[in-house]
């Protein structure tokens, strides 16, 4: 396979239509911090489907189709296949974009690809990131509309968190991807599975690797955080938006390259 066509091959990977369907599961939410100086707004209506975003002008690419998962995914997913050699390394998409495309640019030369779950608000004020994210061959999801607690919202809000990023996501790229994570939590309730199976999404990516990078460690903190716990299959979770987090990539890939280990979008780790 040539180079161009990889390329090719994993932008279809990275977004459009969701497609299969999973069962329930039951979970509890663990806290996460919201990215430093950023406030979370009020939950609003969602907007009309002729409103648009700031910065909406960016044309979104055609809307592409994604490989099918296997059957019998669980409804919310902590890793992949623990017999192959794939990670996948997940980035929450919220702050500064600047941090955001350096953390890119790291993963792109080291030729692994990430899954970056973007919250809406951030898409609003930075609206060319989500074709920066696909246009590099990694997969963009979703992460809520405004970083709240999702897990303690009433459902009508809860919903419009999900529909709101997810409608963000369709106008920038043609189509809603195919992850969600619940913000400010690990895990989702029960009410959240099944919110974000009728917003789109069949499956709720949660991580086995936490990286705690959002408490601005230090680099080597962060590092130490993710090679320590990291094995194969794992899911990963990183953050835009943090210094120590783009000065702890060339020594997380390289730590992953001398165990065997190839970062990779949670689609190609699922359907390997």
């Amino acid at each position: 396979m040539t180079f161009l066509h990889r390329r090719t091959v994993l932008r279809v990977v990275a977004g459009g239509a969701l497609a299969g369907a999973a069962g329930a599961a039951a979970a509890g939410c663990d806290g996460e911090r919201p990215a430093r100086g950023v406030r979370p707004s009020q939950p609003r209506r969602t907007p009309s489907p002729t409103g648009s975003p700031r910065g909406a002008g960016v044309p979104p690419g055609p809307p592409l189709l994604l490989p099918r998962l296997p059957p019998g995914l669980p409804a919310q997913i902590d890793h992949g296949p623990r017999r192959g050699r794939a990670v996948a390394l997940t980035f929450h998409g919220r702050g500064d974009a600047k941090s955001a495309t350096a953390a890119l640019a790291e993963a792109e030369r080291a030729g692994a690809r990430v899954t970056v779950l973007a919250v809406g608000d951030w898409l609003d004020a930075e609206p060319r990131m989500a074709r920066r994210v696909l246009d590099g061959g990694h997969e963009l999801g979703n992460h809520t509309m405004r970083h709240l607690s999702i897990c303690s919202m009433p459902e009508k809000a809860a919903y419009a968190e999900i529909t709101e990023c997810a409608d963000r996501l369709r106008r920038l790229t043609g189509g809603i991807g195919r992850w969600f994570r619940p913000s400010r939590a690990q895990r989702a309730t029960d009410l959240v599975v099944r919110l974000a199976r009728r917003a789109g999404y069949p499956h709720v990516l949660s991580y086995d690797v936490d990286s705690l990078d959002f408490t601005d460690p230090g680099a080597e903190a962060v590092r130490r955080a993710v090679l320590s716990a990291v094995r194969p299959g794992s899911v990963v979770s990183l953050h835009f938006g943090h210094a120590g987090t783009v000065a702890a990539l060339p020594a997380i890939l390289d730590g992953l390259h001398r165990r065997g280990l190839r970062a990779v979008t949670t689609t190609e780790l699922l359907t390997r």
